[in-house]
C-alpha cells in the first residue's frame, strides 16, 4: 500500500530537482550572482544526492510506521545515544548553524549569548524534566502537563502553545532554507521556501517519527563533522592560534569601518547641504556629528566585548532567560522523550545531546570568527553594496567555500538544508500531534478516536502547517534566523515552561490556575514580542523608535506574568475540581518519580 505513493512521489521529487537545477542555469544572469552559478553543480549535485538518500529513509521508515504511536514516538524504540544524537540534531538547526555564525560575525562576542543561553538550559532538563517527562507522557507534553488536571482547558492551551512556539520556529527555518537555495541554485526566493515547504510535508507525511529520528541522527554527525573541519580549517591558518585569529578579526573590523565613516560623513553632509526645513537641517547634524565621532579602531575592538548586540542590562536578562528556559518548553525537544523506552534512557539522551550540543556551539563561535577573516575580506563573497551575498545568514556557507572550495561548500549547503528540513520536519510533527492528540483525540473525541482517525487528522495539520510555515516564511525574509528562534524560545519560556514547571513540581497547582496563567504568558509574550522593534520595525515596517516595548526580549515580563498567573489563581480556586487536581498529586509525583505504571516501548 505504501510503495505506490513513495515510488512516484521520489521520481517526482527526483524530477523536481532536476528542474531546479536547470532552471538555476538558466536563471543565472537575474540575481547579481551569474559568476557563481556555472561552478556550482558540485553543490547541486550534492544536495541532490542528499535529499534522495533522506527520502529513502523516509520510505524505509513508512513501512515501520504503522500505528499512531510509530508515527509520533517511532514506537518507543530509540536508544538513549541515539535519540541523544537526535535531540542535537534537532538542536543544531539552522538557527544554531547559520544563525549564530552570522552573529558572531556581526557583533563578535555579543553573539556567544546565543551559545551560551541554548546550551544553558540543559542543565534544567536534565535535572527537573527528563525523567519525569518520560514517566509521565505518552506522546506529547500536554499528557504530562494534563496528568491530574481536567483534560479539556489544559490540553486547548497545550495545543495553543504548542502552535504558536511550531510557527515562530518555523519561520527562522524557512527564512534560512530559502536564503541557502537561492544562493546555491540562484532561484527566486519563494520559489526557494515553497521547495522547502513541500519536501518537508513528504518527510513527516510518510515517515512520522521514525524517519525523523533518522534523519536527524545521519545529520548530526554530518554537521558535527563538517563544521569540526570548518574549525580545523580556521584555526590552521592561524598556526592553532585564536589570539592570532581574533587579532586579525579585529584588524578587519576596524579597516572595514574607515570606509563605512567616510560614506556616512559623504551622507550626512549632502543631507545637510539639502535641507529645507529646521528638522531636516537638525536630523542632518545629529548625522553628521555621528559620523564625525565614529572611531574605526574603536568599532574593531568592539567585537571583542559586549555591547553590540544586547545594548541595556534588561535586554541581557530577558535574552538570556528566554534562551535558558525556553528549551525546556520546546514542544518538538519535549516530545524527543517519548521516543525511548525509559526515564534512565531519557536521562542518558540529554547527558549525550548536552555533550554533543556544547561541543557544536565552541565551533559556531570559531566559524563566525572565520567568517570575518576569511568572507568579508574576499569580495567574491560580496555583493555590489559591499554586502554578504544572500545576506548574513549565509556566513557559514561562504567559509565552507572559502576554507574547503566547492566540494565543501557542496557537503556544507546540503548537510545546512537536510538540519533544515530535519527540524521542520520535527516541528511540524509536533505540531501535529497537537492538533491530533490533544485537540482531536483527546477534547473532540473525548479520548475515544481510534489511531487510524488520529493519524488521518495529524497528516491533514501537517500540510496546513506547511502552507503556513510557507507563507510565514516569505514574509520574515530579511530578520538573522537565530534571533526568529529567540522569539520562539521567549514564547515557549512563558507559556509551556511555567504550566509544565508547576503541574509537575507544586502540589496546589489546580486546573484553572495552570490555564489562565499560561494563556497569560502565551499572549503576554506573543503581544510583547509583535509590538518590540524587530517585529513592529524591522519587519511590519513602522518607523523606527515606534515600537511600544524597547526591549530585544519579552521573557523577562511575561515569564513573570505566567508563573505569577498561574500561583494567584491556583491559591484562589476553591472548585470541587481544584480538590481533585490537589488529590491527584501524589499520585502523579510517585509515577514521575519511580516510573511505575508509565507507558513502556510499544515495539523495537
Amino acid at each position: 500500500m505504501n510503495a505506490m505513493p513513495h515510488s512516484l512521489r521520489r521520481v517526482l521529487t527526483l524530477l523536481a530537482l532536476f528542474g531546479v537545477s536547470f532552471a538555476a542555469w538558466s536563471a543565472g544572469a537575474d540575481l547579481g550572482q551569474a559568476e557563481q552559478q556555472p561552478t556550482n553543480w558540485t553543490a547541486i549535485t550534492m544536495f541532490a544526492l542528499f535529499v534522495v538518500f533522506t527520502l529513502f529513509i523516509t520510505k524505509w521508515a513508512a513501512a515501520k510506521t504503522k500505528s499512531a504511536s510509530d508515527f509520533y514516538t517511532a514506537g518507543g524504540g530509540i536508544t538513549g545515544f541515539q535519540n541523544g544524537l537526535a535531540i542535537a540534531g534537532d538542536y543544531m538547526s539552522a538557527a544554531s548553524f547559520l544563525g549564530i555564525s552570522a552573529a558572531v560575525m556581526a557583533s563578535g562576542f555579543d553573539g556567544l549569548i546565543y551559545s551560551i543561553g541554548f546550551l544553558v538550559g540543559w542543565p534544567v532538563i536534565t535535572f527537573l524534566m527528563a525523567e519525569r517527562l518520560r514517566n509521565l507522557g505518552k506522546f506529547t507534553f500536554a499528557d504530562v502537563a494534563a496528568f491530574r488536571f481536567n483534560q479539556t482547558p489544559v490540553r486547548i492551551f497545550a495545543a495553543s502553545g504548542t502552535l504558536v512556539v511550531v510557527a515562530f520556529y518555523l519561520i527562522a527555518q524557512m527564512v534560512g532554507a530559502g536564503q541557502l537555495i537561492k544562493l546555491l541554485f540562484g532561484l527566486e526566493y519563494y520559489i526557494a521556501v515553497i521547495i522547502v515547504g513541500a519536501l518537508m510535508m513528504v518527510y513527516v507525511l510518510f515517515g512520522g517519527m521514525t524517519a525523523t529520528t533518522w534523519v536527524q541522527i545521519i545529520k548530526a554527525c554530518l554537521l558535527l563533522g563538517g563544521a569540526s573541519f570548518m574549525a580545523f580549517m580556521v584555526l590552521w591558518h592561524f598556526g592553532f592560534s585564536p589570539e592570532a585569529m581574533f587579532a586579525k578579526a579585529v584588524e578587519i573590523k576596524a579597516a572595514l569601518a574607515g570606509p563605512a565613516k567616510t560614506a556616512a560623513l559623504a551622507a550626512a553632509e549632502a543631507a545637510s547641504a539639502t535641507a529645507t526645513t529646521p528638522e531636516a537641517a537638525a536630523k542632518a547634524a545629529k548625522e553628521l556629528a555621528t559620523a564625525t565621532a565614529m572611531d574605526p579602531e574603536k568599532i574593531g575592538f568592539s567585537i571583542m566585548g559586549p555591547g553590540n548586540f544586547v545594548k541595556d542590562p534588561i535586554s541581557a536578562i530577558s535574552f538570556g532567560m528566554a534562551l535558558m528556559f525556553g528549551t525546556a518548553g520546546l514542544p518538538h525537544i519535549l516530545m524527543r522523550f517519548f521516543t525511548v523506552p525509559n526515564a534512565k534512557e531519557a536521562r542518558k539522551s540529554v547527558m549525550w545531546a548536552t555533550g554533543w550540543i556544547g561541543y557544536f556551539y565552541l565551533l559556531t563561535f570559531i566559524i563566525g570568527f572565520g567568517a570575518i577573516t576569511f568572507v568579508l575580506t574576499n569580495p567574491e563573497f560580496l555583493d555590489a553594496k559591499g554586502g554578504l551575498l544572500g545576506g548574513n545568514n549565509m556566513a557559514a556557507v561562504h567559509l565552507a567555500n572559502a576554507v574547503g572550495g566547492n566540494v565543501f561548500l557542496g557537503f556544507i549547503s546540503a548537510v545546512a538544508f537536510a538540519t533544515i528540513l530535519a527540524v521542520v520536519a520535527g516541528l511540524t510533527l509536533s505540531g501535529a500531534s497537537a492538533v491530533s492528540h490533544d485537540i482531536y483525540a483527546t477534547v473532540i473525541k473525548k479520548g475515544k478516536a481510534d489511531s487510524a482517525s488520529e493519524l488521518r487528522v495529524s497528516k491533514i495539520t501537517t500540510i496546513c502547517l506547511g502552507i503556513v510555515a510557507v507563507v510565514l516564511g516569505i514574509a520574515f525574509e530579511k530578520q538573522n534566523i537565530a534571533f526568529m528562534v529567540s522569539l520562539a524560545f521567549a514564547i515557549a519560556a512563558s507559556a509551556n515552561f511555567p504550566v509544565l514547571f508547576m503541574s509537575v513540581l507544586w502540589k496546589d497547582c489546580t486546573t484553572k490556575g495552570a490555564v489562565i496563567g499560561g494563556f497569560l504568558g502565551l499572549i503576554s509574550s506573543v503581544a510583547l514580542t509583535i509590538v518590540s522593534p524587530s517585529v513592529w520595525e524591522a519587519t511590519l515596517g513602522n518607523p523606527k523608535g515606534s515600537a511600544w516595548f524597547p526591549y530585544t526580549s519579552p521573557a523577562l515580563f511575561s515569564m513573570t506574568i505566567g508563573f505569577v498567573g498561574i500561583w494567584l489563581f491556583s491559591m484562589l480556586d476553591r472548585s470541587e475540581r481544584a480538590k481533585i487536581d490537589r488529590a491527584g498529586f501524589l499520585a502523579q509525583q510517585v509515577r514521575s518519580e519511580t516510573g511505575i505504571g508509565a507507558s513502556g516501548a510499544s515495539g523495537h
